[in-house]
């Protein structure tokens, strides 16, 4: 059912959609952070509207096909944009053409897996790569200042990061 909080917060990611693209696309001041907040709200929805549906168990077929319709929208406008806009550089097409890939090829595979009726689950490890991804995502969105944040956080250490080990970050 579409009226359901899962849904909505789905069908939002979808909406916000156009407006990253025109954020990106006008280049004005102070479109890049707001770039970085709506597209962090979409991706903060992406993990709310999975929450939400478990926890009240609004689990539906209609949410099983939106939100990773949705998933893949945003992060391929994301991309387009940043590439389109010449914000990758030669060497960030690469990764982001490798992240569009592998959407499609595992899209391509779990459709085909649904037709033979074998479940290819999602693990920890995948909702962690989403997680970065995501946050990535904004930082480039984000332009200048968020490459400034970025470098801030770093200079703080492992209180900034406690799950990571110093030697990783400095």
């Amino acid at each position: 059912m579409l009226t359901d909080l899962p849904n909505l917060l789905t069908l939002s990611r979808i909406a916000a959609i156009p407006v990253l693209v025109v954020l990106v696309a006008i280049r004005a001041p102070g479109a890049d952070l707001g770039a970085c907040l709506v597209f962090s709200y979409a991706a903060i929805t992406d993990y709310l509207d999975g929450h939400f549906a478990r926890r009240r168990r609004q689990l539906s077929d209609v949410g099983r096909m939106l939100d990773p319709i949705a998933d893949k929208l945003l992060v391929g406008a994301a991309l387009m944009m940043l590439a389109g806009e010449n914000r990758l550089g030669p060497l960030g097409l690469f990764p982001g053409l490798v992240i569009l890939l592998r959407e499609i090829l595992v899209s391509g595979l779990r459709e085909y897996l649904a037709g033979i009726r074998v479940g290819l689950p999602v693990t920890r490890l995948a909702k962690w790569k989403t997680g970065m991804q995501l946050v990535a995502l904004g930082f480039l969105l984000a332009g200048d200042g968020g490459a400034l944040v970025l470098q801030g956080l770093l200079r703080l250490g492992p209180p900034a990061f406690p799950a990571l080990p110093a030697t990783l970050i400095g």
